[in-house]
């Protein structure tokens, strides 16, 4: 596995995404960073890094945290986007939930099967949906 190294602080590049392409009016369960894979877990409604270490709800993603924030704090979720991501990145790669919380593959892992972004070019990824 190879995880992708965000460089910098990962950030929105979308024109102002519309609010179809949001989830609002959420509180982050942990500490979430800019740029991260994330999920809704089921029993609190809270929201949690994805991770890919094992096929559960864990390794999905519901959406991006485009900014980073603290736990019980105000988060919305993005979709269907494109994040400045990273530097020297492959356009065209597919990226996968990694096996570290909140961190992008390269490679699928357990739980992350199927690709979540993609990479648009050397700097900036497009962030989707797991489909479910």
């Amino acid at each position: 596995m190879a995880a992708v190294a965000a460089s910098g602080t990962p950030s929105l590049s979308s024109v102002l995404p519309p609010q179809s392409q949001q989830i609002a009016g959420l509180l982050a369960g942990e500490a979430l960073t800019a740029g991260a894979p994330c999920y809704i877990k089921a029993s609190d409604g809270k929201v949690y890094l994805s991770v890919g270490t094992a096929a559960n709800a864990a390794a999905k993603v519901d959406g991006w945290a485009a900014e980073a924030c603290a736990i019980g704090e105000a988060v919305t979720l993005f979709f269907d986007v494109n994040f400045r991501y990273g530097a020297a990145m492959t356009p065209g790669a597919r990226l996968f939930v990694g096996a570290t919380a909140g961190v992008l593959d390269s490679v699928a892992t357990t739980g992350g099967t199927a690709p979540v972004a993609f990479v648009v070019d050397a700097t900036r990824i497009h962030a989707m949906l797991s489909r479910y």
